[in-house]
């Protein structure tokens, strides 16, 4: 099996996880990739999806991605993108969607990215239309004046979470074409936390809203 990207996890980046060659006999089942059950799996995977090819796990993945989407704004090429395409990959995002510049910083993502469906916008305009072609209210995080406080917030089930960049945060276009902007209650010194943790802290208020939590042992 070819790839662009690299096929293993840790490429230099970690220390060596995963598992070895798998033993003899190998299963029969198309989802199993033969060069990763010979060579072994070190990638960034549950157990369940141990030597499985890519593109079944992304099909299996297709069949409970959840409703919210996440959308980034990058204008300046914010490190922080990654972290929060790892994050919407943990949460089973529906889509990630880049807006702005095409390319961004991939390594915070320990190529998570591979298994989410990832679309580019080229500017806000292009997002909105998108999501009010696909019935989404677009709800902004940030910590802006006149900013509904999320937890006291109940998010749409279906619905575009839309993050700004490090530092800046929404832009005033984001800000305009948003159906509303949650903030995040802070308690602290500091006038805002991190972008990629204030994506965390929003994709799982909607998980405690909406995603079936399997039950303990199961």
């Amino acid at each position: 099996m070819t790839s662009e990207t690299p096929l293993q996890y840790d490429d230099g980046y970690a220390p060596e996880i995963g598992v070895g060659p798998h033993p003899r006999p190998w299963p029969e089942d198309e989802r199993y990739d033969p060069e990763l059950l010979a060579g072994g799996d070190r990638r960034n995977v549950v157990d369940q999806y141990r030597y499985w090819r890519r593109e079944a796990i992304v099909a299996d993945l297709d069949t409970r991605r959840h409703d919210f989407h996440v959308a980034v704004e990058n204008w300046g090429h914010d490190f922080n993108i990654g972290s929060v395409v790892r994050t919407a990959n943990a949460f089973l995002a529906r889509q990630i969607h880049i807006v702005g510049r095409r390319r961004w910083n991939r390594r915070g993502a320990m190529v998570t990215d591979r298994y989410q469906h990832v679309r580019h916008h080229p500017d806000t305009e292009s997002l909105t239309a998108w999501a009010a072609a696909e019935g989404l209210p677009i709800i902004g995080i940030d910590n802006l004046p006149g900013a509904v406080p999320l937890e006291r917030t109940e998010l749409p089930r279906r619905c575009v979470l839309l993050f700004g960049q490090e530092g800046p945060g929404l832009t005033e276009e984001a800000r305009k074409h948003a159906a509303m902007v949650c903030s995040i209650a802070q308690f602290g010194s500091t006038r805002s936390i991190n972008a990629g943790a204030a994506a965390a802290i929003a994709m799982h208020a909607w998980v405690q809203r909406y995603a079936e939590i399997p039950a303990p042992g199961a």
